[in-house]
């Protein structure tokens, strides 16, 4: 199974989720099945690794980080990935403006999956990484629960 997590920047909520759910999979010992990716909707952090505030949070959580670089979602990306996982209504909207129409329901709000739908924020505008960990936690787990009632993994 393919998942793509996208963010605006690609340097603090989606390769934190990336990271978040590659550990969460690991220790569940399912990593075999899984290829898991991150991107931008945006290009002005194209090229860039993790943001400090992301990796400090990451690194604090005991959470194992790749050598990140931030790439912009492509059209293509709709072809290759099962799951494409924005982070707030925004990206939904400009995910869709990139790959065009959803027409196989791949693309959805990462917190979709859980009892209390939201965006989640930006932390390198609100500062507030713990919080965004934790919806992204709740969000991963939330994910997990739905892939697992459907014999999906």
């Amino acid at each position: 199974m393919k998942v793509l997590f996208v963010c605006l920047g690609n340097i603090c909520r989606s390769p934190m989720a990336q990271y978040i759910f590659e550990d969460l999979i690991e220790k569940k010992g399912i990593s075999d099945k899984f290829y898991i990716d991150s991107a931008a909707t945006s290009t002005e952090e194209k090229g860039n690794g993790i943001y400090y505030g992301a990796s400090s949070k990451l690194k604090q959580m005991h959470i194992k980080i790749g050598n990140h670089v931030s790439r912009q979602i492509t059209a293509k990306d709709y072809d290759e990935f099962d799951y494409i996982l924005g982070m707030e209504e925004s990206n939904i909207k400009n995910i869709k403006r990139i790959v065009g129409k959803d027409k196989d329901n791949k693309i959805h709000k990462l917190l979709d999956f859980t009892r209390n739908p939201r965006d989640i924020a930006d932390p390198w505008y609100t500062g507030n990484f713990d919080k965004t960990y934790d919806d992204i936690v709740e969000g991963l787990n939330g994910f997990m629960e739905y892939l697992e009632k459907r014999d999906k993994i």
